[in-house]
Formats: C-alpha cells, sequence, structure tokens
C-alpha cells in the first residue's frame, strides 16, 4: 500500500508564503509524476502544479504559474509546493497525488492513482 501524506497546511495572510510537503510511503511503485491538486468549498477539485519524477519537468496551472514552484527530493521521497504571493482565491484543501505510469496529460486527475488526506490552507484578506 501506498500512502502520501502532505503537511505545512495554514493560515497566512495575503501576499505571504507556505511551503507544503508530500511524502510517499509503503511499498516501493514506480513513479511516472506527482502532483498538487486543491479543491476551494463548493467547487470541483483542480489542477495546480505536476512534475515528472524522471526528469523533473514540471507543469502549472495558469493561475498559479509565476507564484507557485513544485520541486522533488528522490532520495526522500518527497515532493514540494512553495507558494508565494498568496490571495483568497488560492484558499482550498491541497491534496497531493501520485501516478505510477504515464496516463495522458498531467492536468488529468483521472490520471493519478494514490491520493493523500489533503491540507487545508487558508488565505486571509
Amino acid at each position: 500500500q501506498v500512502q502520501l501524506v502532505e503537511s505545512g497546511g495554514g493560515l497566512v495572510q495575503a501576499g505571504g508564503s507556505l511551503r507544503l510537503s508530500c511524502a510517499a510511503s509503503g511499498r516501493t511503485f514506480s513513479r511516472n509524476a506527482m502532483g498538487w491538486f486543491r479543491q476551494a468549498p463548493g467547487k470541483e477539485r483542480e489542477f495546480v502544479a505536476a512534475i515528472k519524477w524522471s526528469g523533473g519537468n514540471t507543469y502549472y496551472a495558469n493561475s498559479v504559474k509565476g507564484r507557485f514552484t513544485i520541486s522533488r527530493d528522490n532520495a526522500k521521497n518527497t515532493v514540494y509546493l512553495q507558494m508565494n504571493s498568496l490571495n483568497s482565491e488560492d484558499t482550498a484543501v491541497y491534496y497531493c497525488a501520485a501516478r505510477s505510469v504515464y496516463s495522458g496529460s498531467y492536468y488529468y486527475i483521472g490520471g493519478y492513482d494514490y491520493w493523500g488526506q489533503g491540507t487545508q490552507v487558508t488565505v486571509s484578506s
């Protein structure tokens, strides 16, 4: 079984920063990519960012491009999401996800096999 555990969420003022972490543990699994998604109250879960595990190519939603940075530490089996210049529209539960094989667009939520439990990010104005 694979577990993804997020941490680093919290309450921050608009314009501030947070760094989310997602540690993968459990059985060894091949990893094509890991990503971050978010879900605000009353809205569907949406893509935020993804990183190809081999090679490190990164992909971002237009709404976070230039403000968020996804990175990984292969040795620690951990992916990070550095979030800067946060605003109220970034308030959501943030979920870490992993996919074991290439399954199309990195933006496609259905392509991910494993999910974390989510961490709340609240941006106050």
